[in-house]
């Protein structure tokens, strides 16, 4: 493969999805916005309640993941009909999760909020957010499902017309409902629940708009859907593990108070907008390195992935001096409390520090899970935990003693802490794909 077609085929995937990626926590920054400034509590609420959620959803991610590496395999392998009932198969698949799983959020909010270390007003909050937002559960794993197969079909754009839609309804609503109607924090879930099942209708849509005229008949496979759950739960091992980490890290962030929590909401909210945008890169990994090894191009793969590798670590450099440089403009936009914009900018400047290993670790990610390399992937996040867990420990342990320092010495502590997991997690994906063992060709 030429590198100018290489160029323009990692482009024409990466950069509607980099939007596209974008738009997704936009949801998430425009709720801390609004809520910031109806109080701390609120805040600090929204961010227990954002973690619970994030989790809920995050298990689930391979409804994306998964079904993009499965169309994207058959599609190099010009297999039209499993493209098809991948796709089918998914949508059906992510709906019955979804309304467990909101099921499940709903009636454990409390317990889950309060075993986050939530508690009084802030746990109030974190309760009415989470049980409200649990009612798009169902959508947001639909939108998940067939952005995957969007994606694997090489359709990037598509997700990016419905995510900036969907963003900004979203936007719209939580501010028609928390002010204009005196909603307060439900109003802002109201709104993103709204926002999501809109986006999951424009999806399911478009997705069987190319079905009809591709002229294959969609049918639903019972052993499909059971295979497609089965096939991801290696991935579901993976993201359990990646969000354990998250959720302990939440959890070192509330033992060290009010203000550290809040801080961290805002910075976690940053980095998972800095995230999504160099996920695009994983998501053109994902795509590019499924439909290669499905046409049996191994070399192709490898020179792909290359590039996207150090496009990941240059841009993860720029993103991270921007964001750097950018906390006093940024923190005063999120809260007024004086406090939390000090660990606020404070902790910005960690995210920024972090951000060329964050580049690398997710192209990495995106490339293996491409290749179907979920039970690497899963035994490899466990690994990353366990290894996490003692900079957990030592964090805890100290809880009192840095936040008797103040909250920009607490938070900066808690970043750099994680930080210190993405280190490991790089470690660990390096010694993967200097190897060939994840370069499995053809339809499997």
């Amino acid at each position: 493969m030429r590198a100018p077609t290489l160029t323009r085929q990692i482009l024409g995937l990466a950069v509607p999805a980099f939007f596209a990626l974008v738009a997704e926590p936009l949801f998430l920054l425009v709720d801390s916005a609004i809520v910031g400034h109806l109080g701390t509590p609120q805040l600090a609420g929204l961010g227990v309640a954002g973690s619970v959620l994030a989790t809920a959803v995050g298990v689930f991610v391979f409804l994306a993941y998964g079904t993009t590496a499965t169309v994207a395999r058959a599609l190099g392998a010009g297999a039209e009909q499993r493209v098809v009932s991948a796709g089918v198969d998914g949508t059906v698949l992510a709906l019955l999760l979804g309304v467990l799983a909101a099921a499940g959020v709903a009636l454990g909010a409390e317990a889950l909020c309060a075993g986050l270390g939530a508690g009084g007003e802030v746990l109030h909050h974190a309760v009415v957010y989470l049980r409200v937002s649990a009612l798009g559960l169902p959508a947001m794993l639909v939108v998940l499902a067939i952005t995957g197969a969007l994606r694997g079909v090489q359709d990037t754009r598509t997700p990016l017309v419905v995510s900036v839609a969907g963003f900004t309804l979203n936007a719209v609503l939580n501010l028609a409902f928390v002010y204009g109607l005196g909603w307060g924090i439900a109003g802002s879930a109201w709104g993103t629940v709204i926002a999501q099942l809109a986006m999951a209708s424009a999806l399911v849509t478009v997705w069987f708009a190319r079905l009809r005229a591709s002229g294959v008949r969609p049918r639903l496979h019972p052993g499909g859907v059971l295979a497609a759950a089965v096939d991801g739960v290696p991935l579901i091992v993976r993201t359990l593990a990646l969000r354990a980490i998250l959720l302990l890290t939440t959890w070192v962030a509330a033992a060290l108070g009010e203000v550290p929590l809040a801080a961290h909401q805002v910075a976690f909210t940053v980095w998972t907008l800095l995230a999504f945008a160099l996920d695009a890169l994983a998501i053109a990994g994902q795509a590019l390195t499924g439909k290669g090894l499905g046409a049996a191009d191994v070399a192709g793969v490898r020179a792909a992935t290359a590039t996207m590798v150090r496009w990941g670590i240059v841009g993860g450099a720029g993103m991270g001096l921007l964001v750097a440089l950018s906390g006093p403009l940024v923190a005063p936009l999120f809260t007024p409390d004086a406090r939390v914009q000090a660990a606020v900018i404070a902790a910005l400047v960690v995210v920024g520090i972090g951000q060329p290993v964050s580049g690398y670790v997710f192209v990495l990610d995106g490339v293996l899970i491409g290749a179907g390399d979920g039970r690497w992937l899963a035994r490899g996040m466990i690994l990353v935990l366990l290894g996490y867990l003692p900079v957990v420990a030592l964090l805890r342990l100290n809880a009192d003693a840095l936040a008797a320092q103040g909250p920009v010495v607490a938070t900066v502590a808690l970043w750099l802490g994680f930080t210190a997991f993405m280190l490991i997690r790089s470690a660990m994906l390096r010694w993967r794909e200097r190897r060939d063992a994840w370069l499995v060709t053809g339809l499997v």
